[in-house]
């Protein structure tokens, strides 16, 4: 009997051992939880940013999130708000990102974080910008972002990066284009093919590809048996690009226009050659 009331004294013992353990942890975890709480807006910012420099960006996430909503005031909301952005970024969620940058934009524009808020806001769209045959919304919003970095702050760190990226992104739109007009032209939608060898043309002439609308249109113009629209086009071609790599091209297509124009009762009288025909698509062309 004594020794049942000693195995029951050591049960009841290490419950109570037990229980007092339990609650130990739980006034821990509260006392911890109202140390955070006490934490300052510059110290929690210190902690996130840690974190983000660890790379832990999902947990700097919501503590950055945290002073933004809390600390709106603060002297460090600018900065949590841009580093919010940034562990977006780094995350590769580009469009959340751009919409972090833009509330840091639109809300602390007085913070000297907003011209790189600006460069990283045209980045996030640098990299969703597609391949040239697809979509291009990305693409423009692109330019029209990294464009305004480059306008609003020129003497800034990437102005150098943002103006490369908008050539690219550029060239990239051309490219586009030019491989529409070398499509309709294969297909025989010569209106179509036009206006778009015409958009490369005008809106793309520091492009690469603006050199080769001009030859491509030269040719759809000929091959339609319109010896002097083609000869207006090579020629201004010759004038712009006197050394250009495609010369030797265009002087050949130059000599067979002036051959056929010799040939022509008159150089200024009607030609042959119907505008072809057109796709469902682009029937809007017929209004241009």
């Amino acid at each position: 009997m004594v020794h049942m009331k000693v195995k029951r004294k050591e049960v009841r013992i290490k419950s109570l051992a037990f229980i007092i353990l339990v609650c130990s942890f739980v006034l821990t975890g509260c006392g911890s939880k109202e140390v955070v709480q006490s934490l300052s807006p510059e110290e929690r910012f210190a902690k996130a940013k840690a974190l983000f420099d660890n790379e832990d960006y999902l947990d700097a996430i919501q503590e950055f999130t945290i002073i933004t909503l809390q600390y709106q005031g603060s002297a460090v909301a600018a900065d949590a708000q841009y580093y919010l952005a940034e562990c977006r970024f780094k995350r590769g969620e580009y469009l959340l990102a751009s919409y972090e940058y833009q509330t840091l934009k639109r809300n602390m524009a007085a913070s000297p974080r907003v011209p790189e808020a600006q460069y990283k806001l045209g980045l996030c769209f640098y990299m969703l910008s597609p391949k040239s045959r697809l979509d291009q919304q990305y693409t423009k919003r692109a330019i029209d972002e990294l464009q305004a970095y480059v306008e609003y702050y020129p003497q800034s760190e990437f102005v150098a990066d943002a103006t490369a990226k908008i050539a690219e992104l550029t060239n990239r739109l051309a490219k586009k284009d030019y491989d529409t007009a070398v499509l309709y032209t294969r297909m025989d939608y010569n209106k179509a093919a036009l206006f778009y060898y015409d958009n490369v043309i005008e809106k793309y002439h520091d492009t690469e590809y603006a050199p080769l609308a001009y030859l491509g249109k030269t040719e759809l113009l000929m091959a339609r048996k319109k010896y002097a629209e083609a000869k207006s086009v090579i020629s201004k071609f010759l004038e712009k690009y006197p050394n250009s790599v495609l010369r030797g091209r265009a002087d050949k297509l130059n000599e067979q226009i002036d051959a056929e124009l010799k040939n022509l009762p008159s150089a200024s009288g009607k030609q042959s050659g119907d505008a072809g025909r057109l796709p469902s698509d682009t029937n809007l062309l017929q209004t241009r």
